[in-house]
């Protein structure tokens, strides 16, 4: 069975780091253990990220805080525009299957 977390070759980017041998072969075997590779757990993270996941975010969040990676000021600041988001969300109704739904519509009327 195909991957599904795979992209397709034409499109597909590489991302490299480095990291101690240690913490590689302890992800091995995590990785192993729950019964993915390496690429799809690094797939499932990046997606979850991208996607502002929930968890992910506090995760994040807790990283920053761990090894000061942003300032107060900025983390504050960011809060807060992801306060501001949320609430316009709220308030104007709009989850992601709703904004798709708009610009359907929008292809329909327009026929683009």
């Amino acid at each position: 069975m195909r991957d599904p977390t795979i992209p397709d070759s034409e499109t597909r980017k590489k991302f490299m780091f480095y990291d101690s041998e240690e913490r590689q072969v302890a992800l091995r075997v995590r990785c192993q253990h729950d019964g993915f590779s390496q690429s799809q757990f690094f797939r499932m993270m990046i997606t979850g990220y991208i996607e502002g996941d929930k968890l992910m975010h506090e995760f994040i969040s807790n990283c920053k805080e761990r090894y000061s990676i942003q300032g107060i000021q900025k983390k504050n600041k960011l809060n807060k525009l992801k306060d501001m988001g949320d609430d316009n969300i709220k308030k104007f109704g709009l989850d992601n299957d709703e904004i798709e739904n708009i610009f359907d519509i929008i292809e329909t009327d327009t026929n683009i």
